[in-house]
């Protein structure tokens, strides 16, 4: 039987991590960045699992597809509204509700981000590419000195959800208005710094 030894065990690290040491990016949506008051780190869970049949009792198996839970981010909603409105309009660009043109328009703000290339190429490439529509974010990790720690990097988001904005007359204390979007996204994994 191996022996092992309990001091070789214990932890290097015994700071805990803190709720409110972050800072979230997004390349998209700048303006939401600095008003972020809550994000998560997705869950992760197994989807087709299998059952092998015995003649005493089932044995569950691992699955071998991983599901990822959405990405939320709740921010503080500035007085012009600026921060709602680039997601709502990303929001458009991808489902352009009205007409055609609010894709294009979508498309064409994207070439304006990428100025190496004429925007009338840009857009032809990118209406079979829809990544061109999705952004990639980073949540910063930091210590208790403020110091950033891991990077969590989420790969090809995109907005799914949009909470809306209440207005109330009847408010006593002076309440923040705050707004929720929620995202998908291909995968996230944790680096090191």
């Amino acid at each position: 039987m191996a022996k092992i030894n309990p001091l070789q065990r214990q932890p290097t690290n015994m700071d805990f991590a803190s709720p409110t040491q972050f800072r979230f990016t997004l390349l998209k949506i700048p303006n939401v960045e600095y008003f972020t008051t809550n994000v998560n780190i997705p869950g992760i869970n197994f989807s087709g699992d299998a059952s092998i049949n015995t003649r005493f009792k089932s044995i569950a198996f691992m699955g071998d597809t991983i599901d990822f839970e959405d990405l939320t981010i709740t921010f503080l909603v500035n007085e012009d509204l600026s921060n709602y409105r680039e997601i709502h309009d990303w929001m458009i660009g991808i489902g352009f509700p009205k007409n055609n043109e609010q894709f294009t328009s979508a498309i064409a703000s994207e070439a304006q981000t990428n100025p190496g290339e004429p925007s009338i190429n840009t857009q032809r490439k990118s209406v079979g590419k829809p990544s061109v529509l999705m952004s990639d974010a980073t949540l910063t990790i930091l210590t208790n000195k403020n110091n950033p720690k891991v990077r969590v990097n989420f790969s090809n988001c995109f907005p799914t959800a949009l909470t809306g904005i209440d207005y109330n007359t009847q408010v006593t204390d002076t309440e923040q208005l705050t707004a929720t979007v929620t995202m998908k996204y291909d995968l996230y994994e944790f680096e090191s710094i």
